[in-house]
């Protein structure tokens, strides 16, 4: 089995648009569809022919290209079930523990609800590689719009335990500096967050992408995923609550910071 080849462009302000191409098959999939436009320029650039999308949840900002980009390539749209009302142009539903093909590649589906009630991360074990749309942010998570906090840290918690360290990630947004200033207050004595801190100013200075990340720097940064560390717990005043009460709590802060 070859290595894909993955690119990663920007969409509207600050979200990502990824393409993702199996040399040995031919086929090529979109994770969501911010902008038709500039997903179909990508694939002219890249001389690929676009066979599969990925929707990941369905806020507009990751769906409304996807019309137009299905009617232009003809391509086979996966998305959740438990949005298929909303979009015709869906192919196939899919849900939590459902898998599908990509050339030689498994695509595994992983319901992570929080955000939305519809979210699917999309996992590719082989290529040790996720797409976890708007859950699971560089040092960040999404905001919690149709579930609840314990259903978001129950989300975290099972990407956490199913996504082996080495697997990168991709997520729906350039959020990562304003994650990781926020970062730092709810975890101020983790040196490795420090460091990467002061990674992320560098590289959004000299206007380059902070991700794709990985588990492994996530496991070590990402404050919502580690709510259960005694230092997180006693940052945030909660030395003996259990995880999912800090969780919400670091949750709470994040959306007054």
């Amino acid at each position: 089995m070859g290595s894909l080849e993955i690119r990663q462009f920007m969409c509207l302000d600050d979200n990502f648009a990824v393409l993702v191409h199996d040399p040995e098959s031919g086929a090529t999939l979109a994770v969501d569809v911010p902008d038709a436009v500039a997903v179909a320029a990508e694939l002219d650039k890249a001389g690929w022919k676009l066979t599969h999308i990925l929707i990941t949840h369905h806020h507009a900002d990751h769906t409304q290209g996807l019309g137009a980009l299905k009617k232009k390539t003809g391509a086979h749209v996966i998305g959740p079930v438990k949005s298929a009302s909303r979009f015709p142009e869906f192919d196939q539903n899919v849900g939590d523990g459902d898998t599908v093909r990509f050339g030689d590649y498994e695509i595994r589906c992983i319901a992570t609800p929080g955000h939305t009630l519809d979210q699917i991360s999309y996992w590719l074990p082989e290529a040790e590689v996720a797409f976890t749309g708007d859950t699971l942010f560089a040092m960040g998570c999404g905001r919690i719009f149709e579930g609840t906090p314990e259903m978001m840290w129950a989300s975290m918690e099972k990407l956490l335990t199913t996504l082996p360290p080495q697997t990168a990630i991709y997520c729906g947004h350039e959020y990562t500096l304003a994650n990781a200033r926020f970062a730092v207050t709810v975890d101020p004595a983790n040196s490795a967050l420090a460091d990467r801190l002061a990674e992320v100013e560098t590289l959004r200075e000299a206007g380059k992408p902070t991700l794709p990340t990985t588990m492994a720097l996530e496991m070590q940064t990402n404050p919502f995923l580690r709510a259960g560390d005694p230092g997180v717990k006693e940052a945030v005043g909660l030395a003996g609550a259990s995880a999912d009460e800090v969780f919400v709590e670091v949750r709470r802060r994040k959306d007054t910071f």
